[in-house]
């Protein structure tokens, strides 16, 4: 909250006010956050999504390649500045960051199965 220049009150206070003022990308693309978010060192699994992109082929031609999605694990230590930089880039950053929270529709879904 120090970084948003509002005075800490509490938690509950300050999940208010970055909810009903749309500040929650300020705690999202926060340094501090990514970093105890994605915790260096630990093992993470996380699926990187279907991506195509044109490539430049040794004869001259140019070549569209897809790769289909794939699951990905990482333990290294600056895992967070990655997930960072991915999550700027994405089109839509609360999508991409939901792939690494557990929800309760996504639990509840697995019980219905």
């Amino acid at each position: 909250m120090s970084r948003l220049g509002v005075p800490w009150i509490s938690s509950d206070a300050a999940l208010e006010l970055l909810s009903t003022q749309r500040r929650y990308y300020a705690l999202l693309f926060s340094h501090e956050f990514a970093q105890n978010f994605w915790k260096a060192g630990e093992l993470m699994t996380f699926q990187v999504p279907t991506q195509t992109f044109s490539r430049a082929m040794p004869d001259g031609s140019v070549r569209v390649v897809t790769r289909k999605s794939y699951t990905r694990r990482s333990a290294r230590e600056d895992v967070w500045r990655y997930h960072l930089g991915e999550m700027a880039v994405a089109e839509d950053p609360l999508r991409y960051i939901r792939r690494f929270l557990r929800v309760a529709e996504d639990m509840d879904e697995e019980v219905e199965s």
